[in-house]
Protein backbone atom coordinates (compact mmCIF):
# COMPACT_ATOMS: atom_id res chain seq x y z
CA UNK A 1 0.00 0.00 0.00
CA UNK A 2 1.57 3.28 -0.06
CA UNK A 3 -0.38 5.59 2.67
CA UNK A 4 -0.11 9.26 3.77
CA UNK A 5 1.16 9.83 6.83
CA UNK A 6 0.17 13.02 8.61
CA UNK A 7 2.33 14.26 11.80
CA UNK A 8 5.08 11.39 10.88
CA UNK A 9 7.75 13.44 12.86
CA UNK A 10 5.13 13.03 16.01
CA UNK A 11 5.15 10.67 18.86
CA UNK A 12 2.82 8.18 17.13
CA UNK A 13 2.91 9.37 13.86
CA UNK A 14 7.08 8.09 13.65
CA UNK A 15 6.34 5.00 15.27
CA UNK A 16 3.16 4.07 13.35
CA UNK A 17 5.40 5.02 10.54
CA UNK A 18 8.37 2.58 10.59
CA UNK A 19 5.90 0.20 11.53
CA UNK A 20 4.02 0.53 8.48
CA UNK A 21 7.35 0.80 6.06
CA UNK A 22 8.71 -2.46 8.06
CA UNK A 23 5.76 -4.65 6.49
CA UNK A 24 6.68 -3.22 3.13
CA UNK A 25 4.40 -0.58 2.80
CA UNK A 26 5.40 2.68 1.10
CA UNK A 27 4.82 6.34 3.14
CA UNK A 28 4.60 9.98 2.30
CA UNK A 29 4.95 11.66 5.78
CA UNK A 30 3.97 15.12 6.27
CA UNK A 31 4.50 17.28 9.33
CA UNK A 32 4.78 20.86 10.09
CA UNK A 33 7.85 20.67 12.46
CA UNK A 34 5.92 23.35 14.79
CA UNK A 35 7.68 24.53 18.09
CA UNK A 36 4.53 23.53 20.59
CA UNK A 37 7.71 21.34 21.74
CA UNK A 38 11.16 21.21 20.75
CA UNK A 39 11.67 20.65 17.21
CA UNK A 40 14.63 18.99 17.62
CA UNK A 41 13.05 16.00 18.58
CA UNK A 42 10.66 16.36 15.62
CA UNK A 43 13.53 16.35 13.34
CA UNK A 44 15.54 13.37 15.87
CA UNK A 45 12.36 10.97 15.27
CA UNK A 46 12.36 11.48 11.34
CA UNK A 47 15.89 10.10 11.21
CA UNK A 48 14.68 6.92 12.09
CA UNK A 49 12.82 6.54 9.33
CA UNK A 50 14.94 8.02 6.51
CA UNK A 51 16.59 4.73 6.04
CA UNK A 52 13.90 3.03 4.70
CA UNK A 53 13.57 3.38 0.94
CA UNK A 54 9.94 3.54 1.09
CA UNK A 55 9.80 6.84 3.12
CA UNK A 56 9.92 10.52 1.49
CA UNK A 57 8.70 13.09 3.47
CA UNK A 58 7.46 17.36 2.71
CA UNK A 59 7.10 19.88 5.26
CA UNK A 60 3.59 20.84 5.38
CA UNK A 61 0.96 22.64 7.09
CA UNK A 62 -2.15 20.56 6.95
CA UNK A 63 -3.82 23.91 7.47
CA UNK A 64 -2.43 24.98 4.15
CA UNK A 65 -5.10 23.91 1.80
CA UNK A 66 -3.55 24.58 -1.10
CA UNK A 67 -0.41 22.67 -0.48
CA UNK A 68 -1.94 19.98 0.55
CA UNK A 69 -4.10 19.90 -2.14
CA UNK A 70 -1.54 19.29 -4.53
CA UNK A 71 -0.31 16.60 -2.62
CA UNK A 72 -3.30 14.72 -3.37
CA UNK A 73 -3.08 15.75 -6.91
CA UNK A 74 0.40 14.94 -7.51
CA UNK A 75 0.62 11.55 -5.82
CA UNK A 76 -1.47 8.56 -5.33
CA UNK A 77 -2.70 7.11 -1.74
CA UNK A 78 -4.33 3.81 -1.12
CA UNK A 79 -5.06 5.02 2.03
CA UNK A 80 -4.33 8.29 4.82
CA UNK A 81 -3.39 8.05 7.86
CA UNK A 82 -4.16 11.03 10.01
CA UNK A 83 -2.25 11.77 12.84
CA UNK A 84 -1.43 15.73 12.76
CA UNK A 85 -3.06 17.63 15.32
CA UNK A 86 -2.71 20.53 17.77
CA UNK A 87 -2.04 18.31 20.93
CA UNK A 88 -2.65 18.89 24.58
CA UNK A 89 -5.54 19.60 26.77
CA UNK A 90 -4.35 22.46 28.46
CA UNK A 91 -2.56 24.73 25.76
CA UNK A 92 -6.33 24.77 24.44
CA UNK A 93 -6.97 27.08 27.42
CA UNK A 94 -4.20 29.49 26.20
CA UNK A 95 -4.21 29.10 22.24
CA UNK A 96 -7.04 28.19 21.21
CA UNK A 97 -7.22 29.49 17.59
CA UNK A 98 -4.31 26.85 16.71
CA UNK A 99 -7.00 23.68 17.31
CA UNK A 100 -9.30 25.30 15.18
CA UNK A 101 -6.60 26.22 12.51
CA UNK A 102 -5.31 22.57 12.71
CA UNK A 103 -7.91 20.28 14.30
CA UNK A 104 -10.57 21.83 12.42
CA UNK A 105 -9.93 24.17 9.28
CA UNK A 106 -6.98 21.10 9.13
CA UNK A 107 -8.93 17.68 9.42
CA UNK A 108 -11.50 19.24 6.93
CA UNK A 109 -8.97 19.96 4.06
CA UNK A 110 -7.95 16.31 4.79
CA UNK A 111 -11.12 15.38 4.28
CA UNK A 112 -11.92 17.32 1.34
CA UNK A 113 -8.54 15.38 -0.05
CA UNK A 114 -9.55 12.25 0.45
CA UNK A 115 -12.86 12.77 -1.42
CA UNK A 116 -11.57 14.47 -4.28
CA UNK A 117 -8.41 11.67 -4.80
CA UNK A 118 -11.56 8.62 -3.51
CA UNK A 119 -9.36 7.71 -1.28
CA UNK A 120 -10.36 3.79 0.02
CA UNK A 121 -9.67 4.62 3.91
CA UNK A 122 -8.97 7.51 6.06
CA UNK A 123 -8.15 6.21 9.57
CA UNK A 124 -7.92 9.24 11.65
CA UNK A 125 -6.57 10.32 15.29
CA UNK A 126 -9.33 10.97 18.15
CA UNK A 127 -8.93 10.89 21.62
CA UNK A 128 -10.20 9.44 24.70
CA UNK A 129 -10.74 13.31 26.13
CA UNK A 130 -14.13 13.47 24.00
CA UNK A 131 -15.61 10.86 26.80
CA UNK A 132 -15.27 14.33 28.76
CA UNK A 133 -17.60 14.23 32.25
CA UNK A 134 -18.79 10.77 31.29
CA UNK A 135 -18.55 8.68 34.78
CA UNK A 136 -19.71 5.41 33.47
CA UNK A 137 -16.75 3.31 33.04
CA UNK A 138 -15.32 1.99 31.26
CA UNK A 139 -15.63 3.80 28.68
CA UNK A 140 -17.18 2.46 25.50
CA UNK A 141 -17.72 3.79 21.95
CA UNK A 142 -21.59 4.08 22.18
CA UNK A 143 -21.21 6.11 25.42
CA UNK A 144 -22.71 9.88 24.67
CA UNK A 145 -19.82 11.87 24.02
CA UNK A 146 -21.69 15.50 24.34
CA UNK A 147 -20.00 17.09 27.25
CA UNK A 148 -16.60 17.87 26.22
CA UNK A 149 -14.00 19.63 29.43
CA UNK A 150 -11.94 20.98 27.03
CA UNK A 151 -11.70 22.96 23.35
CA UNK A 152 -9.15 20.43 22.45
CA UNK A 153 -11.62 17.33 23.30
CA UNK A 154 -14.39 19.94 21.64
CA UNK A 155 -12.07 19.30 18.51
CA UNK A 156 -11.75 15.86 18.26
CA UNK A 157 -15.11 15.37 18.62
CA UNK A 158 -16.01 17.49 15.82
CA UNK A 159 -13.31 15.43 13.98
CA UNK A 160 -15.99 12.43 14.14
CA UNK A 161 -18.86 14.15 13.47
CA UNK A 162 -17.14 16.15 10.28
CA UNK A 163 -15.90 12.12 9.23
CA UNK A 164 -19.08 10.84 9.68
CA UNK A 165 -20.69 13.20 7.56
CA UNK A 166 -18.48 12.50 4.50
CA UNK A 167 -18.61 9.19 5.24
CA UNK A 168 -22.52 9.39 4.63
CA UNK A 169 -22.36 11.98 2.01
CA UNK A 170 -19.79 10.98 -0.29
CA UNK A 171 -19.01 7.90 0.78
CA UNK A 172 -15.24 8.13 2.32
CA UNK A 173 -14.87 5.26 4.41
CA UNK A 174 -13.36 6.74 7.75
CA UNK A 175 -11.75 5.47 11.34
CA UNK A 176 -11.52 7.00 14.00
CA UNK A 177 -9.43 6.13 17.06
CA UNK A 178 -9.90 7.05 20.15
CA UNK A 179 -6.15 7.05 22.11
CA UNK A 180 -6.01 6.37 26.12
CA UNK A 181 -2.90 8.16 27.58
CA UNK A 182 -0.26 7.16 24.68
CA UNK A 183 3.41 6.85 26.63
CA UNK A 184 6.74 5.76 25.40
CA UNK A 185 10.28 6.11 23.84
CA UNK A 186 10.33 9.24 21.19
CA UNK A 187 7.14 10.65 23.51
CA UNK A 188 6.24 14.17 24.23
CA UNK A 189 8.22 16.91 26.24
CA UNK A 190 4.60 17.80 27.86
CA UNK A 191 3.32 14.70 29.39
CA UNK A 192 3.48 12.62 32.25
CA UNK A 193 6.23 10.54 31.80
CA UNK A 194 8.60 12.67 30.28
CA UNK A 195 8.20 15.50 32.73
CA UNK A 196 7.98 12.72 35.64
CA UNK A 197 11.26 11.39 34.75
CA UNK A 198 13.40 14.22 33.17
CA UNK A 199 12.48 16.31 36.71
CA UNK A 200 13.39 13.15 38.89
CA UNK A 201 17.00 13.05 37.13
CA UNK A 202 17.48 16.67 37.75
CA UNK A 203 16.39 16.18 41.57
CA UNK A 204 13.26 19.04 40.93
CA UNK A 205 10.19 17.99 42.78
CA UNK A 206 7.22 16.65 40.79
CA UNK A 207 3.55 17.79 40.51
CA UNK A 208 0.83 15.32 41.25
CA UNK A 209 -2.66 16.63 40.27
CA UNK A 210 -5.83 16.18 42.31
CA UNK A 211 -3.91 15.09 45.25
CA UNK A 212 -2.77 11.72 43.24
CA UNK A 213 -6.50 10.94 43.29
CA UNK A 214 -6.26 9.89 39.58
CA UNK A 215 -6.80 7.27 37.01
CA UNK A 216 -5.02 6.96 33.74
CA UNK A 217 -5.43 3.96 31.00
CA UNK A 218 -1.77 4.75 29.69
CA UNK A 219 -1.31 2.61 26.79
CA UNK A 220 2.57 1.70 25.55
CA UNK A 221 2.98 3.11 22.23
CA UNK A 222 4.12 0.04 20.55
CA UNK A 223 0.56 -1.70 21.44
CA UNK A 224 -0.78 1.73 19.62
CA UNK A 225 0.54 1.01 16.84
CA UNK A 226 -0.05 -2.59 16.31
CA UNK A 227 -3.78 -1.88 16.49
CA UNK A 228 -3.47 1.61 14.20
CA UNK A 229 -1.21 -0.27 11.62
CA UNK A 230 -3.74 -3.15 11.65
CA UNK A 231 -6.69 -1.05 11.15
CA UNK A 232 -5.59 1.11 8.49
CA UNK A 233 -4.01 -1.79 6.16
CA UNK A 234 -8.04 -3.95 6.94
CA UNK A 235 -10.37 -1.77 4.40
CA UNK A 236 -13.76 -1.58 4.90
CA UNK A 237 -17.28 -0.31 2.63
CA UNK A 238 -17.77 2.79 1.73
CA UNK A 239 -20.18 4.58 3.32
CA UNK A 240 -19.30 3.54 6.89
CA UNK A 241 -17.37 5.39 9.56
CA UNK A 242 -16.23 3.71 12.89
CA UNK A 243 -14.72 4.65 15.72
CA UNK A 244 -12.69 2.26 18.37
CA UNK A 245 -11.20 2.87 21.35
CA UNK A 246 -7.63 1.86 21.91
CA UNK A 247 -6.92 1.96 25.39
CA UNK A 248 -4.69 -0.87 27.75
CA UNK A 249 -8.23 -1.24 29.21
CA UNK A 250 -7.10 -1.32 32.96
CA UNK A 251 -6.48 1.66 34.68
CA UNK A 252 -3.59 2.66 36.80
CA UNK A 253 -3.39 4.41 39.84
CA UNK A 254 -1.24 7.91 39.49
CA UNK A 255 0.57 7.30 42.28
CA UNK A 256 0.98 3.44 41.28
CA UNK A 257 2.49 5.13 38.19
CA UNK A 258 5.15 7.32 39.89
CA UNK A 259 6.18 4.87 41.85
CA UNK A 260 6.62 2.54 38.57
CA UNK A 261 8.56 5.68 37.80
CA UNK A 262 10.70 5.74 40.83
CA UNK A 263 11.44 1.46 40.21
CA UNK A 264 12.39 2.31 36.79
CA UNK A 265 15.02 5.65 37.83
CA UNK A 266 16.47 3.81 41.50
CA UNK A 267 15.48 7.25 42.66
CA UNK A 268 12.21 8.46 45.15
CA UNK A 269 10.67 11.52 43.42
CA UNK A 270 10.24 14.57 45.17
CA UNK A 271 6.60 15.31 45.17
CA UNK A 272 4.11 18.59 45.49
CA UNK A 273 0.24 17.44 45.34
CA UNK A 274 -1.21 20.27 43.67
CA UNK A 275 -5.42 20.70 43.18
CA UNK A 276 -7.28 19.00 39.51
CA UNK A 277 -6.20 21.66 36.43
CA UNK A 278 -8.97 22.82 34.67
CA UNK A 279 -9.69 20.39 31.28
CA UNK A 280 -8.73 17.53 33.00
CA UNK A 281 -10.61 14.77 34.03
CA UNK A 282 -10.53 12.30 37.46
CA UNK A 283 -10.69 8.84 35.20
CA UNK A 284 -9.90 7.13 31.81
CA UNK A 285 -10.39 4.06 31.60
CA UNK A 286 -11.00 1.88 27.88
CA UNK A 287 -13.67 -0.85 26.95
CA UNK A 288 -11.20 -2.68 24.72
CA UNK A 289 -14.09 -5.30 23.42
CA UNK A 290 -15.11 -3.59 20.15
CA UNK A 291 -10.82 -3.40 19.43
CA UNK A 292 -11.19 -7.35 19.98
CA UNK A 293 -13.59 -8.01 17.99
CA UNK A 294 -12.88 -6.29 15.04
CA UNK A 295 -8.89 -7.19 14.99
CA UNK A 296 -8.19 -10.07 17.68
CA UNK A 297 -6.21 -7.61 19.77
CA UNK A 298 -6.07 -6.31 22.82
CA UNK A 299 -2.63 -4.27 23.99
CA UNK A 300 -0.90 -6.20 26.39
CA UNK A 301 2.62 -4.23 27.77
CA UNK A 302 2.30 -3.83 31.32
CA UNK A 303 3.15 -0.19 33.29
CA UNK A 304 6.43 -1.40 34.55
CA UNK A 305 7.35 -2.58 31.59
CA UNK A 306 7.11 0.33 29.52
CA UNK A 307 8.07 2.88 32.02
CA UNK A 308 11.59 0.91 32.01
CA UNK A 309 11.76 0.95 28.25
CA UNK A 310 10.83 4.66 27.79
CA UNK A 311 13.54 5.28 30.69
CA UNK A 312 16.19 3.24 29.31
CA UNK A 313 15.48 5.04 25.76
CA UNK A 314 15.34 8.79 27.96
CA UNK A 315 19.22 8.12 29.58
CA UNK A 316 20.59 7.69 26.07
CA UNK A 317 18.90 10.03 24.40
CA UNK A 318 19.09 12.74 26.97
CA UNK A 319 22.75 11.73 28.49
CA UNK A 320 24.57 14.37 29.92
CA UNK A 321 21.21 15.75 31.10
CA UNK A 322 20.31 17.11 28.19
CA UNK A 323 16.62 17.65 28.10
CA UNK A 324 13.95 18.77 25.73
Amino acid sequence: MKLLVTGAAGFIGMHSSRRLLERGHEVFGIDNLNAYYDPALKRARLEQLRPFAGFSFEKLDIADQAALAAVFETRRFDAVLHLAAQAGVRYSLENPMAYVDSNIAGFLNILEGCRKAKIAHLCYASSSSVYGANTELPFREEHQVDRPVSLYAATKRANELMAESYAASFGLPCTGLRFFTVYGPWGRPDMALFIFTRAMLEGKPIRVFNGGDMLRDFTYVDDIVEAVTTLVERLHPGGVARIFNIGHGSPVKLMDFVHAVERALGKKAQIEMAPMQVGDVQATYASTEKLFAEIGYAPPTPIETGVARFVAWYRTQYAGGIAA
